[in-house]
């Protein structure tokens, strides 16, 4: 059985590091694969890239997909040179200890591992905690606080030191399909635009936002500056096709069943139910969840934006979310570009998803 091949772009963009507020590593990724496909080019004080194609045409689509990470923000060194740090992002704290880690500095990569205390120097009622955020350190192999700082300075930022790696098929981890790859399913839809423009009667701006993980800040601005009639947000959502997922509370997807369209209040009625014309048309395999409330995506800043835009939602299967080894099956990710193509192509002139 050949092996699996892993588009560049998004292989790029896995190994690019970039907690929310330094999304330099994966700009730069997205520069260089979208620009030269786009008709116009931005970026913006919050570090949006948005890439326009077609922009004369009506309606206005955008399709956002996060650039941001997890990360660990360093915030003290103590007088033995260990690191101590804040948490940028939703992380569990059970699995942050006992990590290789690679802090971004100024002076390059420096590595580093997460400790605690061992286990076998606690007691019993210690080896039922979680550890707190400030009993956790950074272990760079320094000798004194002088000697940590010339390396690392306070506000540097690390990340997991977890690659993609294909463990069956298209099967893969990485540390940070989280949204990466919903930035470049957005980025990867526009460069299949650009090859084929038949039918594109839509202006298409795809989004790399920033900041998602900390509030959906960059949602919030670019949307503003698109003002698009039509939004669709690409992230990750919970595979449940694992143990000790109760489908009752949490719905049932897997992974391999191909993109997850969402319905609920933040969603438009109208773009769900072409999101579902668009998936059969197009012969890409489905599922669908259920929200009640603002969904925990770019959707919700997108939808309340300027006097309000018409949004749907993808959502790729993801297990593990949020830890250093998050699960997905790439065939999803290629499905979700051949949904969107399709999507955009089916637009009108004048269908701006009012009900």
């Amino acid at each position: 059985m050949p092996q699996y091949q892993v588009p560049a772009f998004l292989a790029e963009l896995l190994h690019a590091r970039s907690p929310s507020g330094y999304e330099a590593e994966a700009q730069a990724v997205f520069d260089r694969h979208v620009k030269p496909a786009a008709d116009a080019y931005a970026n913006d004080a919050l570090g949006n890239r948005l890439a326009t194609l077609n922009p004369a045409g009506d309606p206005v689509l955008m399709l956002a997909g996060h650039m941001d990470e997890l990360g660990l923000l360093i915030t003290y060194v103590n007088k033995e040179g260990y690191l101590y740090f804040a948490t940028i992002g939703g992380h569990d704290r059970t699995v942050i200890s006992g990590r290789r880690v690679i802090i971004q500095t100024a002076k390059g990569p420096v590595k580093g591992v997460t400790g605690k205390r061992a286990v076998h120097l606690m007691d019993e009622s210690d080896r039922k905690k979680v550890p707190e955020i400030h009993e956790i350190w950074i272990d760079i192999g320094a000798k004194s606080k002088k000697d940590a700082l010339a390396r690392v300075a306070i506000g540097d930022v690390a990340t997991y030191d977890h690659e993609l790696e294909l463990i069956n098929g298209s099967i893969g981890t990485a540390r940070a399909f989280d949204n990466k790859v919903g930035a470049y399913i957005v980025g990867e839809t526009l460069i299949r635009l650009a090859q084929d423009r038949k039918k594109l009667a839509a202006k298409v701006v795809s989004v790399a936002t920033s900041q998602e993980e900390i509030g959906t800040r960059g949602a919030t601005t670019s949307t503003y500056i698109v003002n698009p009639h039509i939004a669709i947000a690409i992230d990750v959502g919970h595979a449940t096709d694992h143990p000790d997922c109760d489908n009752r509370k949490f719905g049932e997807t897997k992974l391999g069943g191909g993109p997850i369209i969402c319905r609920g209040p933040n969603i438009n009625p109208k773009i769900y139910q072409r999101l579902l014309a668009a998936a059969k048309a197009a012969k890409v395999p489905f599922q669908l969840e259920a929200d009640p409330r603002p969904t925990g995506t770019d959707a919700r800043a997108i939808q309340m934006a300027r006097g309000g835009v018409a949004t749907g939602l993808i959502s790729i299967p993801l297990r593990y979310m949020h830890t250093p080894s998050e699960l997905v099956d790439l065939e999803d990710v290629e499905r979700c570009v051949k949904l969107l193509v399709a999507f955009a192509k089916s637009l009108d002139k004048g269908d701006y998803a009012h009900w």
